[in-house]
């Protein structure tokens, strides 16, 4: 408001507008249309809409290689947030199909003998579809059991092709903490609204018995907004401001998916190591577009 003021009294400088004869033109501040939001759509796959990616996990073993990687790229310098946990590879201890399920288990223990060992007391595994598979936009499904125990932090999100963060975003498709057991988070970060500035936008819901039984997590994801939900309904909505600032809507490029347990950080906060070990399952992965 105060630089549309401003504007306005240098026109006048100029024009002599407000003292001039009768019949000057005043000027008028330009009016501004709204940004339409668009309606939440209906929950569960879309109508029409196909499969055209999964993961059922139902060979017993060590997850595919033609679809998931694992990351290990920050186990000697520290992970992100402060974490605590040494992400494993190719290692059935932290990561195993068995009996139809994707089992990503967190241990309190050391692998000091690693080469990319970082004095880490916690392992884990992150797994991510980089290199294997992107998307831009679709309705993606995965059902899970999460674990509970302070100091737990498991997530289902997805982030930009390039890595390059925040400015290619981020998509929090489901986040939760043992020290708040129950509320699952789901969140976008972007160059605009991210966690280090403060600005991140986000909504929450309460599953109370996300550590108990099987849930579906959503995301259905279109050039007009991103949708967050559990079990058929929407909770969070964050939609395209179609105002060509991709510092505020990066989600216009493909993203891969990843699937973590995490232990500690700056969200999962202090660890009760008599939780150990822990474990989130996945029953299924499941992508649908167009």
């Amino acid at each position: 408001m105060k630089k549309m003021t401003m504007l306005f009294a240098g026109f006048c400088a100029v024009s002599a507008c407000g003292g001039g004869a009768a019949g000057t033109p005043v000027a008028t501040p330009p009016v501004v249309a709204a940004p339409v939001i668009p309606a939440i759509p209906a929950g569960g796959v879309p109508s029409g809409w196909k499969l055209v990616w999964a993961d059922e996990f139902d060979v017993d073993g060590l997850p595919s290689a033609a679809k998931w990687d694992f990351d290990t790229s920050r186990n000697k310098l520290g992970w992100y947030n402060n974490e605590l946990q040494y992400y494993a590879r190719d290692r059935p201890e932290n990561a195993r199909i068995a009996g139809g399920k994707l089992i990503i288990t967190a241990l309190k223990e050391k692998l000091s003998g690693a080469a990319d060992y970082g004095g880490q007391s916690y392992t884990s595994a992150r797994m991510l579809t980089r290199g294997k598979v992107e998307w831009t936009y679709g309705f993606f499904e995965i059902r899970a059991k999460l674990p509970c125990g302070l100091g737990t932090w498991p997530a289902i999100w997805m982030l930009g092709q390039a890595g390059d963060w925040p400015l290619q975003g981020e998509i929090d498709i489901m986040e939760h903490v043992g020290k708040k057991q129950g509320e699952v988070l789901g969140t976008v970060h972007t160059g605009a609204y991210n966690h280090v500035l403060g600005t991140q936008k986000g909504g929450s819901t309460m599953v109370p018995d996300a550590c108990d039984v099987f849930h579906n997590y959503q995301l259905k994801w279109d050039a007009e907004q991103i949708v967050i939900g559990v079990d058929n309904h929407y909770y969070f909505q964050f939609a395209n401001p179609k105002d060509g600032d991709v510092r505020k809507w990066p989600f216009s490029a493909p993203q891969y998916l990843l699937l973590n347990l995490a232990i500690g950080g700056d969200l999962g906060g202090p660890v009760n190591d008599a939780i150990f070990p822990v474990q989130m399952e996945i029953d299924y992965v499941r992508v649908y577009q167009p």
